[in-house]
């Protein structure tokens, strides 16, 4: 017998059941923890955790949907020009940094914010060389992107 034919025979078979699957466990896992988001219609993924979040910063992704929580660092002050926003750095576990720029013109300022609080959130991540930037921690108005929140001390913005 060809010694190569068992072989051939498991890699057929791990093909037709779908174990042939090159995904590592922890994309497996993260595609099953990213349900999509509908808004209006369109789809949108979203990612979860300091993984997702490392990898994005990694590969200097944009415009993604981020789900995560951290504690802050520090409180900086508002920023008004535009539209207002109150913005604080918030450290992940993996140590990643995050500028949090969330609209008060759209949602309600965080209350009693202070440098080691811990913060989950839902929002938009955006790339920069510090990190990145998390926005959109509020719900559209206009219903056309996904809604992002702040939780702290027990109340969700």
């Amino acid at each position: 017998m060809n010694p190569i034919l068992p072989f051939a025979f498991l890699a057929s078979a791990f093909a037709l059941t779908g174990c042939g699957d090159l995904q590592s466990s922890d994309q497996a896992n993260s595609a099953k923890a990213a349900p999509p988001l509908e808004v209006r219609g369109q789809a949108s993924s979203l990612r979860v955790g300091d993984e997702a979040l490392a990898r994005a910063y990694d590969l200097r992704e944009s415009n993604i949907i981020v789900e995560g929580e951290g504690i802050v660092a520090k409180v900086l002050r508002d920023d008004i020009d535009g539209s207002r926003h109150q913005r604080f750095i918030l450290r992940l576990r993996s140590k990643q940094t995050l500028l949090v720029a969330h609209n008060i013109d759209l949602s309600k300022r965080v209350e009693s914010l202070k440098a080691g609080d811990h913060v989950a959130f839902r929002g938009e991540y955006e790339w920069n060389a510090a990190g990145g930037v998390i926005h959109w921690t509020h719900p559209d108005p206009a219903g056309r992107h996904p809604a992002g929140w702040i939780k702290h001390g027990g109340r969700t913005y």
